[in-house]
C-alpha cells in the first residue's frame, strides 16, 4: 500500500472550496489508515536540525553520562531510558521482552496556575536536561513548535469532522504532551522471540507526529493480517491517530497498531516523537453523543496507559 500525503499548508491558505475538499480528503485518510505524510508544515529546518544533532549528541555519550538522567523513581516520566527499561507490547496486553531502544524524553515546557495535586505529580514533573551546550535551547524550541504544529493539525482534523475549527482549542490550551527522542542500536544478532525494537502498539494521545531518519525503514502499520512499511521520507512528518483521539470519534477514525521491526544486521536508526495530548482536566466524549465509550479524564487516561508499559 502507499501512504496518503496531506499538505497542511495548501488546505489552511485554500479557498473555500478547495478546502472543504481537502478536509474530506483528510477525513477519508483517518478513517482508513490513521496514518499520513505530513508536508506543507512550516516547521523551520534550521530548528529540525538543532534538535536532531542535539538528540544525537546525547545518544553519542557513554551509558554512565546517559544515565544520569535515568528517572529518579519507578514511574517518573522523563529523562533517559535505557535498553530494556520499556516493552510498549505490553500496553496491548502482550507480554514481550523489552524494547531494543533508549530514549530521551521531556514534558510541558510551563506549569498552568491551576494545575492540580495529581498532574503537578505526573506529567509537571520537571525535565531532567542533560549539561550538553545547547541541548535545552535546541529541545525547547522544537518543543514549541510542535505544540504549534499539533493545534494547526487539530484545526484541520476539526475541519474533516466537519466542526468548527476552533472545536478543539478548549480542549488544548495547556496540553500535556510530551517530546521524546528515540534511538535503536544497530542490531548485530537475532532478537529473542517477539522482541522488536518498539512492540507492537498504538498511541495513547490524540495525534503522534513523528520525525523519522529519512530512508531509514524499521516503522510497520498493520493493515489487516499484515505489517506495512511506513515510508520515511525527507522534509516531511509522519503523523498517526491516537487512542483518545478514536475514542473521541467514536471509532469513526483509527488508531493504528503499530511497531518498530528487529531484524539482524539493521543499522542504528533515530526519530523523534511528539505525543499530543489533550489538557489534564479535559473530559473526552464521544462526538456523535454517542455511548461508544464512557467519558475520561485526559490526564488521569495517560497516567494508567504510561504506567502499563513498565519493566
Amino acid at each position: 500500500m502507499s501512504f496518503a500525503e496531506f499538505d497542511l499548508g495548501a488546505f489552511e491558505t485554500a479557498p473555500p472550496d478547495r478546502r472543504g475538499v481537502l478536509a474530506v480528503r483528510l477525513d477519508r485518510i483517518c478513517r482508513d489508515t490513521g496514518f499520513l505524510v505530513l508536508r506543507g508544515h512550516g516547521v523551520d529546518a534550521a530548528l529540525i536540525d538543532g534538535v536532531w544533532h542535539a538528540a544525537s549528541g546525547f545518544f553519542a555519550q557513554d551509558s554512565t553520562a546517559k544515565r544520569r538522567l535515568s528517572p529518579p523513581y519507578q514511574g517518573y516520566p522523563y529523562g533517559y531510558l535505557g535498553p530494556d527499561a520499556e516493552a510498549l507490547a505490553r500496553s496491548k496486553g502482550e507480554d514481550t521482552p523489552p524494547d531494543l531502544k533508549e530514549s530521551f524524553n521531556g514534558g510541558p515546557l510551563s506549569v498552568p496556575a491551576d494545575a492540580n495535586r495529581d498532574a503537578l505529580a505526573f506529567c509537571y514533573q520537571p525535565t531532567l536536561w542533560p549539561d550538553l551546550p545547547g541541548f535545552r535551547t535546541a529541545w525547547a524550541a522544537y518543543y514549541a513548535a510542535m505544540e504549534d504544529l499539533a493545534a494547526r493539525i487539530m484545526r484541520a482534523f476539526a475541519a474533516a469532522l466537519q466542526l468548527p475549527e476552533d472545536h478543539f482549542d478548549p480542549f488544548i490550551a495547556n496540553p500535556i504532551s510530551a517530546l521524546r527522542a528515540l534511538h535503536y542500536p544497530a542490531t548485530t544478532t537475532a532478537p529473542l522471540a517477539k522482541q522488536q525494537r518498539a512492540g507492537a502498539h498504538t498511541d495513547y494521545g490524540s495525534l503522534t507526529i513523528l520525525l523519522p531518519q529519512p530512508g531509514r525503514k524499521g516503522l510497520q502499520v498493520k493493515q489487516g493480517q499484515i505489517w506495512v512499511d511506513v515510508p520515511a521520507p525527507k522534509d516531511a512528518f509522519v503523523i498517526n491517530i491516537g487512542d483518545l483521539m478514536a475514542r473521541w470519534t467514536a471509532d469513526r477514525w483509527v488508531s493504528t497498531l503499530h511497531r518498530v521491526v528487529a531484524t539482524p544486521g539493521q543499522a542504528a536508526r533515530q526519530s523523534l516523537a511528539f505525543f499530543h495530548q489533550p489538557d489534564w482536566n479535559a473530559q473526552i466524549v464521544p462526538l456523535d453523543g454517542s455511548d461508544a465509550y464512557p467519558p475520561v479524564q485526559s490526564g488521569p487516561y495517560l497516567m494508567e496507559k504510561f504506567k502499563a508499559t513498565g519493566v
